[in-house]
């Protein structure tokens, strides 16, 4: 329905909201009730005729419990976020410029607030009704670790509308030690200055690096092998929360085609009663017309008889005179 003005409304009278601030409503809601409450609203925003926003509010992905304590935190805790926020980039930097001082001091601070927001996530989502399984709690502390680590992830977590946890990135820095020095960068020429080693001093070498090069081969690996088993495990959360969405669609479909059911065998024992009525009064009225015919005939025939008395009393009387 259009207002004056152009605006458009929807039914219930309200203005149409953003489609962004109904996006940050549902990130907030509970996991539990994040499917009614996107239906109800895209079906809102398709009554009010805004089919694109009726568009990508229908397309927004339930989050996991875990996501969404994470999503919780940044809006209910706005302050904390933005020093944690700031306190991932300070880690990131010092450890692009290799500040062990400043890296451990850092990853320090990293462990606790880590630990803090965790339980404050924890607390927000049981005064909202939600419980977190110490499987969704680690889920909660992976994603603010890599929300530390990347900025990327960053960028989401403080956007408030996570689907899935995030991962931190397996190379993140851990704190180096006080007082060692920052690696140097390898070499791939000779030595520049400094004695020749000897041949048993170079094969000790050589064997030290191969082995540390199978390490690192093998230490990749493995964490390819996590990443991927990782990825797999958010396709698989994806996957059955889809079902999930899925399988209520088709509840209320069902709820909704049981409801046409009996309005159409409404309609259809209206209609019967209604051809009933239609052929009783048809019947009624063939047999008033029967009756209408023979009065009618009565009529006639009685008519008749009356004149002809009538004649019959005329003549006597003519002779007489």
């Amino acid at each position: 329905m259009q207002r004056k003005g152009g605006r458009r409304r929807d039914p219930d009278g309200q203005d149409a909201e953003a489609v962004e601030q109904v996006l940050d409503e549902l990130y907030a809601t509970p996991p539990s009730a994040f499917v009614p409450r996107r239906e109800e609203r895209a079906a809102a925003a398709r009554t009010a005729g805004r089919k694109e926003d009726a568009r990508r509010i229908h397309a927004a992905r339930r989050p996991t419990l875990a996501a969404w304590a994470a999503n919780l935190l940044t809006r209910s805790r706005p302050e904390e976020t933005r020093r944690f926020l700031e306190l991932g980039q300070a880690l990131r930097e010092a450890h692009r410029t290799l500040d062990a001082a400043g890296l451990k001091d850092l990853s320090a601070q990293r462990r606790h607030i880590v630990a803090v927001l965790s339980q404050q996530a924890a607390q927000l989502a049981r005064e909202a009704g939600q419980r977190l399984s110490p499987t969704a709690q680690r889920e909660v502390e992976s994603t603010l670790r890599a929300v530390l680590a990347d900025p990327d992830a960053a960028d989401r977590w403080a956007g408030g509308r996570l689907e899935t946890s995030l991962t931190p990135p397996s190379a993140f820095p851990s704190a180096i030690p006080s007082g060692t020095a920052p690696p140097e960068p390898a070499r791939t020429g000779p030595r520049a200055t400094g004695r020749p080693k000897s041949p048993r001093t170079a094969s000790g070498t050589r064997t030290k690096d191969e082995l540390a090069e199978r390490r690192r081969e093998r230490r990749e690996e493995r964490e390819r092998a996590e990443q991927e088993a990782e990825r797999a495990e958010r396709h698989l959360r994806d996957a059955r929360a889809e079902q999930t969405d899925a399988q209520e669609s088709l509840r209320r479909a069902d709820d909704e085609l049981g409801r046409v059911r009996e309005t159409v065998a409404a309609a259809e024992e209206r209609l019967r009663a209604a051809h009933e009525d239609f052929e009783r009064a048809e019947r009624e009225r063939r047999e008033a017309e029967e009756r209408e015919r023979t009065a009618a005939d009565a009529v006639a025939g009685a008519e008749r008889e009356a004149r002809a008395s009538a004649r019959r009393v005329d003549r006597p009387a003519g002779r007489d005179r």
